[in-house]
């Protein structure tokens, strides 16, 4: 154990000067808040007014089908006591592939929204970091990190990158 001592405090001592060469060169470093860029700048918001368009005519369809199904479960819940036995299970089939035939197409409509949201969100994406890297390289900075447990205000750089992607939006 005592052999081991000094190899510890030489480890140390190494560590600490290196801090200090460190803090002597004065490291520029950013952040950028990555969901909010995502839910601020006018890309993203326009990505999404454009999804929104062109998803909203399949969502009220689906919509209205699951009002037309609760409808007729209602309705079948009430004729039931007074309909007759080949009746009831006709109805009850009837209404149980409508609803797969429901399940299906909410499920295909979901798959196609997510599809299109990351297609959407992935030139976003592109398009941020490529203003991260223009500002990275025009500004000097050492390191800029997209991910952080906590950043102060003084390194966030999160404005910046909305103004310069809301400058640029006309692309």
């Amino acid at each position: 154990m005592k052999m081991n001592l000094p190899r510890t405090l030489v480890a140390a001592a190494a560590f600490a000067a290196s801090l200090q060469v460190c803090a002597a060169q004065e490291l520029k470093i950013g952040y950028v808040n990555s969901e909010r860029v995502l839910r601020e700048a006018a890309p993203a918001k326009a990505a999404q007014s454009k999804l929104e368009t062109e998803f909203s005519r399949r969502e009220k369809e689906l919509a209205d089908t699951a009002s037309r199904l609760k409808s007729a479960s209602e309705k079948l819940e009430k004729d039931a006591p007074t309909l007759s036995e080949t009746e009831r299970s006709r109805r009850q089939r009837e209404l149980q592939e409508q609803d797969r035939d429901f399940a299906r197409k909410r499920r295909e409509f979901q798959e196609d929204l997510n599809q299109r949201k990351n297609e959407e969100l992935a030139q976003v994406v592109d398009r941020a970091n490529k203003v991260i890297k223009q500002i990275f390289e025009t500004e000097k900075y050492d390191l800029i990190l997209q991910e952080a447990v906590f950043a102060g205000p003084r390194i966030d750089i999160t404005d910046k990158v909305i103004k310069s992607l809301n400058g640029g939006a006309s692309k």
